[in-house]
């Protein structure tokens, strides 16, 4: 009897129960409904919109060493290849597929799953956050892919990734950070904790580098950076209007949301002001036109 089709699945909860199908062990044998397969590597391609962009050396080797003496113990996601008969895309398991290449492995286990576009990039979130520590700005950059590509809101993507909205919104501040000090952060020079006391400052690169020459921990870095905050003359302080926190409030909410710095002047004793978007290259630029055309 042929299975009926599954339907696509909800988000929240129901994305849950989707890496049940990533931690089920392979049998050894094919199962009678014909969900597990065999399928040649080279028939299985990437998802472009896949958030994690770096891989660590050593973690891949040991991966590409077990796979070589025990096989490969948990079977990739796949779904039919959009446009190309006969291929599929990886939603779950990249690391596998790319560690199995090293091995010269030539056929791996999938299960293969019809999962729309926002399925995929979700569970490819919620696979790299719970079981391979997806640094923080591949994780940003994966929560910003949700919000601009598929309208997701900060509240949703919280909900259907188990992660609160505050964190989600202080991922995606990081994202505003110049290219230099994401750089140090996705290596793992440069923690979390230390790029968000960063974010916002017009001298975070050159703070950044300063941190990781010291070596200093979060407080010391939060330290630093108040202090080099104060470093303007007495009577610069005087002629610029301190901001209150409703405003700064609604600055690092705006940034969080953009992924640029964002900054809101007021006009001393009036009502009208200006907003102040910072881009970093014109591919952000762009990203900023679309949203501000409805597009």
């Amino acid at each position: 009897m042929t299975k009926p089709k599954t339907p696509n699945r909800g988000l929240g909860r129901g994305l849950s129960s989707l890496m049940s199908d990533v931690a089920a062990p392979v049998d050894p044998k094919p199962s009678e409904a014909g969900t597990d397969r065999l399928i040649a590597v080279d028939q299985i391609y990437p998802n472009p919109d896949q958030p994690r962009r770096t891989f660590d050396d050593q973690a891949m080797e040991d991966l590409t060493a077990s796979i070589s003496e025990k096989g490969i113990i948990q079977p990739l996601i796949v779904r039919d290849k959009p446009s190309s008969n006969g291929r599929y895309e990886i939603v779950a398991g990249e690391r596998r597929w790319r560690a199995a290449q090293r091995a010269q492995v030539h056929q791996v286990p999938v299960i293969v799953r019809d999962f729309s576009d926002v399925e995929v990039l979700e569970v490819a979130i919620i696979e790299n956050i719970q079981r391979s520590d997806l640094n923080a700005i591949d994780e940003a950059a994966g929560y910003k892919q949700l919000m601009e590509k598929f309208g997701r809101t900060q509240e949703e993507m919280g909900t259907a990734l188990g992660k609160s909205r505050s964190h989600i919104a202080n991922s995606v501040r990081l994202l505003s950070l110049p290219d230099s000090v994401q750089s140090l952060l996705a290596d793992g020079r440069l923690s979390a904790g230390h790029a968000r006391t960063l974010v916002g400052h017009p001298d975070a690169d050159k703070l950044a580098a300063e941190i990781v020459k010291k070596g200093l921990s979060v407080r010391n870095a939060e330290k630093l950076v108040k202090t080099t905050k104060a470093a303007p003359s007495q009577k610069a302080r005087k002629s610029t209007p301190q901001k209150d926190a409703d405003t700064l409030q609604i600055e690092g909410d705006l940034s969080a949301q953009l992924g640029m710095k964002v900054k809101i002047d007021h006009s001393a004793g009036k009502e009208n002001g200006q907003v102040v978007l910072h881009y970093r290259d014109l591919e952000q630029l762009d990203d900023v036109l679309r949203l501000l055309s409805g597009s």
